[in-house]
């Protein structure tokens, strides 16, 4: 992995974080995967109603994430992982993918052209997210781990989830084994949970913010891009204009590919 000479030092590779709900994609991508498990009556009525409590707590900063993880994940406890990620795969292509935000494509691409290293750092599990990894052909996925045991799910998740605290402290140990200088690196985010990893960064990126990050980003001075869904899936086409300002003296890319870990298709975060 190349490195920046700077002033006779080394620094580290710059790397861009993507969040991936009403980031990447503009959507919430629990609640459009609670909608497919009720069209295909694969969830009761008050399991839906729960998650809709889930959202209002969420809103009202008081969802105790943790809890609600766990809560998730077990009731995947033996299920099939390849046959789960089968159905999470069609969900993808029916729901997810118009939901691409056409600037995330492009931002995507500034990086790649200038060697960045690209990490999608989600709050949810590998098989919510590696469809559009795979679509995006980011190389790296930060996220949620949940154990497998012979190909089944034990319903458990590794503590912490990645997300808030636990997100930051990921990403955190990811820049250590990969050389990322965070202090020059990139986050993209709407959530104010994220904030964390917003002040770690040298380079945040504020994306169809709450209410809360708006106010934050005001107070900062931080402006804020609206990034808008692709609409129907067809041939992806991006607008490789810069929309992010020049990075000097960006180091090649990493030819790692992203680990692939065992998780549960559950994107958690309300």
């Amino acid at each position: 992995m190349s490195q920046v000479q700077d002033g006779g030092g080394e620094r580290g590779q710059v790397a861009a974080f993507f969040d991936v709900d009403h980031t990447l994609i503009a959507c919430n991508s629990a609640r459009k995967w609670v909608e497919h498990l009720w069209r295909n009556d694969q969830i009761s009525v008050a399991a839906a109603l729960r998650s809709v409590w889930w959202l209002v707590k969420y809103r009202m900063s008081i969802l105790d994430y943790e809890q609600v993880t766990a809560e998730v994940v077990r009731e995947y406890a033996g299920r099939d992982v390849l046959e789960l990620a089968a159905e999470v795969e069609r969900w993808f292509h029916q729901d997810i993918e118009p939901e691409i935000c056409v600037e995330g494509i492009a931002q995507i691409a500034w990086h790649r052209e200038r060697g960045h290293m690209l990490a999608m750092l989600t709050s949810g599990t590998t098989f919510s997210v590696e469809p559009l990894r795979k679509m995006l052909a980011i190389p790296h996925l930060i996220c949620t781990e949940v154990e497998v045991v012979d190909g089944k799910l034990t319903g458990r998740h590794v503590e912490p989830s990645c997300f808030g605290p636990g997100k930051l402290l990921a990403a955190g140990r990811f820049a250590e084994t990969h050389g990322i200088d965070l202090d020059r690196s990139y986050f993209y985010t709407d959530s104010f949970s994220d904030l964390p990893m917003l002040e770690r960064v040298g380079e945040p990126r504020v994306i169809n913010p709450d209410p809360r990050l708006r106010r934050w980003a005001t107070q900062h001075r931080l402006p804020v891009e609206l990034w808008r869904p692709q609409g129907r899936p067809g041939p992806m086409q991006a607008d490789t204009k810069q929309t992010a300002p020049p990075q000097a003296d960006a180091p090649q890319a990493s030819n790692q590919t992203a680990s692939q870990s065992n998780s549960a298709p559950v994107e958690v975060q309300p």
